[in-house]
């Protein structure tokens, strides 16, 4: 099979994962594609965890076509049994003579296994071709499997000059309606949105996916130590429509407070080792994670992003610029002081495009 042809296959393996991405929690994002003389015959992708796996789909497509075909698949199909089968068994069973792959599951439970477990039945595998886009487009799952806690992404919305706002508390547009939309495909994306009660005071955000067609809604986490939010909020509203949760400080929570925001059907989840109304980034994501949410959105402002990269628990920036200026007054500005860490903060494999009037860039942090 020639160079150019694998890289289109496995690059068609690697649009179809992404389509279903958001939806596959905690499960990754897997496509695959079955090749047989040059062609597709039969192609899939993981629609969500419980569903039959991307290798699974492509070979019931192809059936009896399979026998001697490649098999083309960005993430190293699984030797264990889980929600589904082993899809090395059907793998195995079809008579596929080839399999590539992009990267080896870094999950325990497979990390080599299922590409030993082919080779072993007298399959060839090729292991590393476009992986670091695999590496890429699964790097949430990469990071939950490997370290135990969220994927933990920090969105900004900013001026040229820096600000996020006209003043401290001020709810204050900038980006786009183009920026918009990319928010909300961002936020159906990640298992939870995550802010802090300023925000919740200052903007009375929904913090739910609109615009986003079969998505699915992100749980809505606000850090606020004393159960400060409003009973009248839009959160409080539309709790019981989506997903909300409270992060809080036991210390200073009062019951009637802790009973009122259950009754609107917000969920409540003290946080350890908070100290004087502070809730420590790095126990709010074990928090999260004892719940089985992998990834988190961080939309909230200045207090939270600041923290949160101090504490060097975000692995992924979202940053959008929009053409306009501050300028003098009194402006809030973002990130605040980072201390030692400002000195050795780098953004590596850093992506940029427009937005209509706006610039987007997204890199990683670690």
């Amino acid at each position: 099979m020639s160079e150019p042809l694998e890289n289109r296959m496995m690059a068609r393996a690697l649009e179809l994962a992404e389509s279903a991405a958001g939806r596959t929690s905690p499960n990754p994002l897997v496509g695959a594609v079955v090749v047989k003389d040059g062609r597709a015959v039969g192609e899939g992708c993981h629609r969500r965890a419980g569903a039959p796996h991307a290798e699974i789909v492509a070979l019931r497509q192809a059936g009896k076509k399979a026998r001697g075909a490649a098999l083309f698949v960005n993430l190293e199909p699984c030797c264990h049994h889980g929600r589904t089968p082993p899809c090395v068994d059907a793998i195995i069973a079809s008579g596929i003579s080839r399999v590539v792959v992009a990267m080896r599951d870094p999950n325990p439970l497979v990390r080599g296994r299922g590409i030993n477990a082919l080779r072993r039945a007298g399959i060839e595998v090729g292991v590393g071709l476009m992986r670091e886009r695999a590496r890429r487009l699964n790097e949430i799952f990469i990071h939950h499997i490997t370290a135990g806690t969220p994927f933990a992404a920090l969105k900004l919305a900013q001026t040229l000059d820096g600000a996020i706002a006209a003043a401290p508390g001020v709810r204050t547009p900038i980006t786009s309606s183009a920026a918009l939309r990319l928010t909300h495909r961002l936020r159906s994306s990640y298992d939870a949105v995550l802010v802090g009660i300023s925000t919740v005071l200052a903007d009375d955000p929904m913090l739910n996916v609109r615009g986003v067609r079969n998505a699915k809604q992100p749980l809505r986490v606000v850090l606020d130590s004393c159960l400060n939010t409003p009973l009248e909020s839009r959160l409080a509203a539309t709790a019981e429509r989506f997903p909300t949760l409270v992060l809080y400080d036991p210390a200073c929570s009062a019951k009637q407070r802790m009973d009122a925001l259950a009754r609107k059907g917000i969920g409540l989840a003290p946080v350890e080792k908070a100290s004087g109304g502070i809730l420590p980034p790095p126990e709010a994501l074990k928090t999260l994670a004892a719940l089985g949410i992998t990834s988190v959105l961080i939309e909230g402002g200045k207090r939270v992003a600041t923290s949160f990269l101090k504490q060097e628990t975000i692995q992924r920036l979202h940053l959008f610029i929009a053409p306009l200026l501050m300028g003098e007054g009194e402006p809030l500005h973002c990130p605040g002081e980072l201390g030692e860490l400002g000195n050795r903060l780098r953004l590596r494999d850093l992506e940029r495009r427009f937005l209509g009037p706006d610039i987007y860039l997204t890199a990683r942090l670690d």
